[in-house]
């Protein structure tokens, strides 16, 4: 009977098993990592110094959901994004990229100064900003403008507890991937050799 299991699709299929297993434990590391950024960044909320923009291009980690207040100055661009009001009102989260002098030279920075319906870009050509900075795309950050500047609403502050941690239902479902792998593999190697 033994001589009748297949050898090659029978280490394929482990192999296979193996992979995913080890995926779903990867998932709970990775979940565990996200337990402690979201602590790490409640904590930042706290911290009593202003971080200046010339810090914004460093580690990312080290800056989001911290407080920061500095001076805009020439107004390069202007986008609008997907945003909520501080009511929880979808709208338009108006948002410029202007320069901030630092040590002589300027970065850019990217300012979020407030909440509308109107998608019509505010005027705005700069001035005093001070706000909490927030994560924008994968890399990127924000400073969400509090209180809101050019006559907007205020947005929605910035929370660390609006990021997603689903990696233990990621964790669940490979596991589950490979028990059904062994359960097909099982039915279809049982059928072969009781033929």
């Amino acid at each position: 009977m033994a001589q009748r299991i297949p050898v090659i699709p029978t280490i394929v299929v482990l192999i296979a098993v193996g992979i995913m297993i080890r995926l779903g434990f990867w998932q709970i590391d990775r979940m565990h990592q996200k337990e402690a950024l979201l602590v790490r960044y409640a904590a930042a909320e706290s911290y009593s110094a202003d971080v200046q923009p010339a810090q914004f291009g460093g580690d990312r980690d080290a800056v989001l959901y911290r407080h920061t207040a500095f001076t805009c100055g020439n107004v390069t661009a202007q986008l609008g994004i997907a945003g909520l009001s501080a009511n929880g009102e979808s709208g338009i989260a108006h948002t410029v990229q202007c320069q901030a002098p630092t040590n002589g030279a300027s970065v850019p920075v990217n300012v979020t100064l407030g909440w509308s319906s109107n998608p019509a870009p505010p005027q705005w050509q700069g001035g005093p900003v001070a706000g909490i900075i927030a994560p924008m795309g994968k890399t990127g950050v924000r400073v969400v403008a509090d209180p809101p500047l050019a006559g907007l609403a205020a947005n929605a502050r910035p929370d660390p507890k609006d990021l997603p941690n689903n990696h233990w239902s990621y964790a669940i479902q490979w596991f589950l991937f490979a028990l059904t792998a062994l359960v097909i593999y099982g039915l279809a190697l049982r059928k072969r050799l009781q033929a």
